[in-house]
């Protein structure tokens, strides 16, 4: 007993020399806040690291070609970007298999081995005069394919219609890069892009169907089927989002309702290729032709839209409505640098359904290839 009370005793006058000597913190071990440089990082014995240090292609978390991610949508968030890559997992307009909403994060998986510099186009877009980033994905409410479309829509004007940046007498759109998704976001894209430019757009639709399909052809009844992803072209002319005359479908091979819906998709303005036009034409004569519809590049106002399911699905299997028959990758790649002279404002690539891809993800590579191709050429073309 009376070894505890000194042992409590003892333990008192200790505590209380710690309170009367506070005063004094480096005499038990503490060191006061200083401004200058502090010798803190020492005595953990924190080691150096090496700045700049290589770090592989697999690492890191997942933005499209390890871009740096910003919550573009956030209050106060800075809009001093020049390409913006956004993603829209919306897959609630499909008419057979689903699986796209996983689209955007397979892609950015996809695109984690791509280089820098690309031979072909002569540029690296990630050490240029431009400012890249990736956005994240659109938030919206799947359950209703119209309200989650005036979403994706309002969250895509809002970065393009950004106020004027330092150094500009007006504003000026980012180029805009989107990650399907099914092809129906290709709609509420193309209402944000009439809202930032004024005026029509002239749409490359990649695709093997035309996409043009009233609702009344499908026979659907209910105002819940009436936008999907057989017909986002068909509302996108109806309301003036494309250019009459100058937008063209590239690559169609797929079967028809009836005999009459390429004479209805031309009464819309677009233009037909077909992907049996390359045993005529060959890629040279593609491109030819595509340049004949789109008039001078001075001037225009250009917006891919590429369906995967463009590709071969030998080549691309992961999709939802594969057609045989389709462009091979390096005919593809090929084709859209033929365009590198002309006014890129946006792409999208929809259709990815990572579900049905190979255990080599071969189509989630490919979709990230044509970005990268694509926006190789945005900022080529930024240059003059």
């Amino acid at each position: 007993m009376r070894t505890t009370i000194f042992s409590s005793l003892a333990l008192v006058g200790a505590l209380a020399s710690v309170s009367t000597a506070h005063g004094d913190h480096e005499e038990y071990g503490q060191i006061p806040i200083v401004s200058g440089p502090s010798e803190v990082t020492n005595l953990f014995e924190r080691p150096i690291l090496e700045k700049d240090t290589y770090v592989p292609s697999f690492a890191g978390i997942s933005t499209f070609a390890h871009l740096p991610y910003r919550q573009c949508w956030e209050e106060g968030s800075a809009d001093d970007y020049d390409i913006a890559v956004i993603g829209a997992p919306y897959d609630i307009g499909v008419t057979f298999r689903t699986g796209a909403r996983f689209g955007p994060s397979a892609i950015r998986e996809g695109s984690k081995r791509i280089k820098g510099y690309n031979m072909e186009v002569g540029i690296n877009p990630f050490r240029s005069w431009a400012s890249m980033v990736d956005c994240g994905d659109v938030p919206f409410e799947p359950f209703s394919s119209e309200h989650a479309m005036k979403q994706i829509e309002e969250y895509t004007k809002y970065l393009l219609l950004r106020p004027p940046q330092i150094g500009e007498s007006e504003s000026k759109p980012p180029r805009l890069i989107t990650l399907g998704g099914d092809h129906t976001i290709l709609l509420p894209v193309l209402r944000s892009m009439r809202a930032a430019y004024n005026k029509p757009v002239q749409v490359i639709h990649f695709d093997s169907h035309v996409d043009t399909w009233a609702p009344e052809i499908y026979n659907v009844k209910s105002q819940q089927s009436k936008y999907n992803h057989g017909n986002p072209l068909y509302h996108a002319a109806k309301e003036g989002l494309v250019a009459n005359g100058t937008s063209m479908h590239v690559g169609i091979r797929s079967s028809l309702y009836d005999e009459d819906d390429l004479a209805r998709d031309i009464a819309l303005g677009f233009n037909i290729i077909k992907a049996n036009d390359i045993f005529k034409l060959g890629v040279d004569g593609i491109v030819e032709r595509m340049h004949e519809i789109l008039g001078p590049a001075d001037d225009s106002l250009v917006y891919l839209s590429i369906d995967i399911d463009v590709i071969d699905p030998s080549m691309a299997p992961a999709t939802g409505t594969p057609e045989t028959g389709g462009f091979l990758t390096r005919e593809m790649r090929y084709i859209l640098r033929g365009l590198k002279d002309y006014n890129l404002v946006g792409m999208d690539v929809v259709e990815v359904a990572p579900a049905y891809d190979t255990q080599a993800q071969l189509t989630s590579f490919l979709a990230a290839d044509l970005i990268y191709e694509v926006m190789s050429m945005m900022v080529k073309s930024g240059e003059q």
